[in-house]
């Protein structure tokens, strides 16, 4: 029986490599089915490949997580065979975290951690236990993350980080590092041990050979991203540009690299196609075999791989073994990149660049979502359990590229543009609430910033204020509670300023409690305003400067900066400072054009307007009133067309998005990571299916993402 076996894993092998996965199944379902006695073993082995297969490549968790508690059952009895016992409890991991069963992940992850504990010595090698207790440390760590169990993942982690350090393996190390990074900037609980995440990840990083800086390119892109993540955070957007460019500086090599790769395999594919031909005419060809072998040579060279290594054009490789594995797919992490470019250059209004790498992103990610089977008709109850999790990652990225898209468009005064991207998003969260529960604040405050650019200010309080209800992140709160006093402030009227003031005056007093100065830069602007609308004019005048060198030195965001211009220079103005209100609202409106921001334009003239009728600079004064006339008529012409489509009336309707209940139940009330900004994956996983021949060997451990909604 023992040759039967080691046939049927051949065979196995051999159509795996074909990516014949249905038939690498079937050849290990036919040995466990043939109702011969097998050696314990010779079992073990077959059913923990065939667990491995069906995790990655089909939807059977059940059947997977049947095979496994078989094999662990078997191993029991069996003293020695750690390694295959440790596989055993990880791939068992990996099985429940994909059915979302956090308790029994960490059960079985806390049983093989206390095996590893126990294990005599001369059972494994020191190595190999470090390399386990990595392994499960890192699967325990995302387990505990899904929990929202913060400070046990970062314990569970630096115990990973102790074992990686003493195989002194700083790849490892590496990883553990920025894994710890990804957890605090998850929680957020201390600004200096989060400072100290970022520089120790920082710093292993810099420690690294190039040639080692090369061989892991997954990990350089995690830590990368982690980082620019952080700087945007604290709003240190000069320090993020390096990151964002060294971002796409490797995005374009992986790029370069994987057509390079394709290539080779198309032609190795048609070599071992001839040869498949020749060999069945029992004829040889030297030549063919010598192509053959320089081929693999050359794909070990360009991937640092195995040619056996299935997928690697669905992967960027954290690094070599033992971390011969992903933190998300290529795509996205591509589609990250793109959107950390746009968030990087939209507030300096670089909107060409930012339209294309949007529309890049989104066709990425919708070509990763067709694979999942979701189109235009499927709902959240489509989509198979195991593949809820990436799934909520690519549709949380795209609603992230649709909102800087509405901010765009409202921006460029492309109102029937915004209202169709809106309604998009909308259309998606209807489809898939529970995935996208924390984009519906998101919703909420487009749908405030529509109508407060089309002019409908009552509506957009209503719907800012709203957007506050739907979030718990403090950050959000505030910026739309600030946004609907703008809205009220714009009314006019003697109640509408009392209520924005009832919403600035708390805010304000907090202002220095935020992290990063972007929600300091709105109070600021909108308590000056409230202090113009007070006639205290000298006070407004010296709150708003303050604000503008915020928002100038460190935001960088020239809308803003435009914006504090022209109510700086009307405050110069009625002050009578006639030549700084020139200075400054000659600045303004030249930020406004680089903005093509149609209505702030608008504004900046009318002031200008004023000011050559105050200096009797009647030429000037005529000319002026003639430009704005004619943006004044392209304006009305861009906000009819608005306001007569049927999608503007829904979006200012003063009423929250209806969601259709499942079973009776409001699916909406599920828990949800409300972080639009890092893909919460934390961890590594057991590694990807491996021929039976190398089943003995000690498993190389892979990062894992998190499956959470």
């Amino acid at each position: 029986m023992e040759l039967v076996a080691e046939g049927l894993w051949a065979l196995a092998d051999d159509s795996e490599r074909r990516r014949d996965f249905a038939g690498a199944v079937k050849c290990l379902e036919a040995l466990c089915q043939s109702g011969a006695s097998l050696l314990p073993m010779i079992e073990i082995r077959t059913r923990l490949r065939l667990a491995s297969l069906l995790l990655t490549h089909s939807h059977n968790l059940n059947h997977a997580k049947s095979h496994l508690e078989r094999a662990l059952l078997l191993l029991k009895s069996t003293p020695s065979a750690l390694p295959l016992k440790f596989r055993a409890h990880s791939l068992l991991s990996r099985c429940y975290d994909l059915t979302g069963n956090v308790p029994q992940q960490k059960h079985i992850i806390l049983r093989a951690l206390t095996l590893l504990r126990t294990a005599e010595p001369s059972a494994l090698p020191p190595s190999a236990a470090l390399l386990w207790s990595c392994n499960f440390h890192s699967q325990l760590a995302s387990a505990l993350v899904i929990e929202t169990d913060y400070p046990a993942a970062l314990k569970s982690l630096d115990e990973g980080f102790s074992a990686a350090s003493e195989l002194r393996l700083p790849e490892l190390q590496m990883f553990f590092a920025a894994s710890t990074l990804h957890v605090h900037l998850f929680h957020w609980d201390d600004p200096a041990t989060l400072e100290a995440a970022a520089r120790q990840s920082s710093e292993i990083w810099d420690s690294f050979s190039p040639d080692l800086k090369e061989r892991c390119r997954g990990l350089l892109f995690y830590n990368e991203l982690l980082q620019t993540f952080y700087l945007f955070k604290i709003c240190d957007y000069k320090s993020a540009t390096q990151h964002v460019n060294k971002l796409d500086a490797a995005m374009k090599e992986d790029q370069k690299q994987l057509s390079h790769v394709k290539e080779l395999v198309g032609e190795l594919n048609t070599v071992n196609q001839s040869l498949a031909q020749l060999n069945l005419q029992g004829k040889s060809n030297t030549t063919l075999r010598e192509k053959q072998d320089l081929l693999h040579d050359q794909l070990r060279a360009a991937t640092g791989i195995d040619e056996e290594m299935l997928g690697f054009e669905d992967k960027i490789l954290l690094g070599p073994p033992p971390l011969d594995g992903e933190w998300l797919p290529r795509n996205a992490v591509y589609a990250l990149v793109d959107l950390v470019v746009v968030l990087q250059g939209r507030p300096k209004g670089v909107f060409k660049d930012c339209g294309k790498r949007i529309h890049s992103g989104m066709k990425l990610i919708r070509e990763e979502l067709q694979k999942l089977g979701i189109g235009v008709n499927q709902r959240e109850m489509d989509i198979q359990h195991s593949d809820i999790w990436i799934a909520g990652q690519y549709l949380l990225l795209l609603m992230q590229f649709l909102e800087n898209k509405v901010a765009l468009e409202l921006t460029r005064s492309d109102y029937i543009d915004a209202q169709e991207t809106i309604v998009q998003m909308r259309n998606w969260f209807i489809r898939f609430p529970t995935i996208l529960q924390a984009c519906e604040s998101i919703i909420e405050m487009l749908r405030g910033q529509y109508a407060h650019s089309v002019g409908c200010f009552h509506e957009s309080a209503f719907h800012f204020l709203e957007a506050t209800k739907l979030t718990q992140s403090k950050s959000m709160q505030s910026m739309c509670q600030i946004y609907a006093a703008v809205s009220y402030i714009c009314i006019g009227d003697a109640e509408s300023s009392s209520q924005a003031l009832d919403l600035v005056g708390p805010i304000y007093k907090i202002m220095d409690s935020f992290v990063g100065v972007r929600e300091k830069t709105c109070i600021v602007f909108a308590y000056g305003l409230l202090l113009m609308r007070q006639h205290n004019l000298q006070e407004a005048r010296v709150r708003l400067a303050s604000g503008l060198k915020i928002a100038h030195q460190q935001l960088g965001n020239i809308q803003l900066v435009s914006q504090y211009l022209t109510i700086l220079g009307t405050l110069a103005l009625q002050l009578h400072d006639t030549e700084q209100a020139r200075e400054i609202l000659k600045s303004s409106l030249t930020l406004a054009k680089t903005l093509y921001d149609v209505p702030t334009q608008i504004w900046v003239l009318s002031v200008l307007t004023d000011l050559y009728k105050e200096l009797g600079e009647s030429r000037n004064e005529m000319e002026n009133c003639e430009y704005e006339r004619k943006k004044e008529d392209d304006l009305q012409r861009r906000l009819s067309e608005a306001l007569s489509r049927t999608h503007h009336l829904e979006l200012i309707e003063k009423d929250r998005i209806k969601v259709d209940l499942l079973n009776g139940v409001d699916i909406r009330r599920a828990p949800t990571n409300a972080d639009l900004e890092i893909p919460e994956s934390v961890g590594l996983k057991a590694p990807s299916p491996a021929p039976v021949s190398r089943l003995i060997d000690l498993d190389s451990v892979r990062r894992s993402g998190r499956r959470k909604i």
